[in-house]
């Protein structure tokens, strides 16, 4: 038991890491393509990232706060009520709605940096997926991502999340289970 419990301090301490630490809360705000449109909120980036992250051994909640048809406007609007207090980590996923409503480019980077912005004021780290998609990882209609698609934002967003994360954050024992000595 003491060899245990040293071995738990000791990779603690050289890691830099807690061994155990509370679970990452992290909230993705989108439109269509963060809520799953066409494949489903279990094969949504959100879902498809809290599963990578989980695989190297981070405790994560990943809450999936996509609309279908939002634009970076109404995501401001949603941004501190869907982003509730004690959330790490908000990832924004703007998406091409504000193009296809006549948004122009100016107050769709004035949207982003207000959430962005008011984000940061409260403490929560900021990681905005505003990339160009391949158009293979689109679905028939070239609005809607595929599985892959989805795969494809999940594994770009990993390290960012746990560079925010500080490396690693093994996940927690479960509850009243004995600890694991971190690997």
């Amino acid at each position: 038991m003491m060899r245990a419990a040293a071995a738990v301090l000791f990779a603690a301490l050289v890691s830099g890491t807690p061994a155990f630490a509370k679970t990452l809360r992290i909230v993705a705000i989108g439109a269509s393509n963060t809520q799953g449109f066409y494949i489903g909120k279990d094969g949504a980036y959100p879902a498809q990232l809290q599963q990578l992250l989980k695989q190297k051994g981070i405790d994560a909640d990943v809450v999936n706060a996509g609309v279908p048809f939002d634009t970076t406007a109404g995501m401001l609007q949603r941004i501190d009520s869907d982003v509730p207090k004690g959330t790490d980590i908000a990832i924004l996923q703007p998406g091409a709605n504000d193009r296809r409503f006549f948004v122009s480019k100016e107050q769709r980077a004035a949207n982003i940096a207000e959430m962005e912005r008011r984000l940061r004021a409260r403490g929560i780290k900021v990681v905005t997926y505003d990339e160009e998609i391949p158009l293979r990882y689109y679905t028939l209609d070239f609005i809607h991502l595929t599985r892959d698609g989805h795969a494809m934002i999940a594994a770009w967003l990993l390290p960012r999340i746990m560079k925010i994360a500080g490396g690693s954050r093994p996940a927690a024992p479960p509850e009243g289970g004995a600890p694991q000595a971190a690997h």
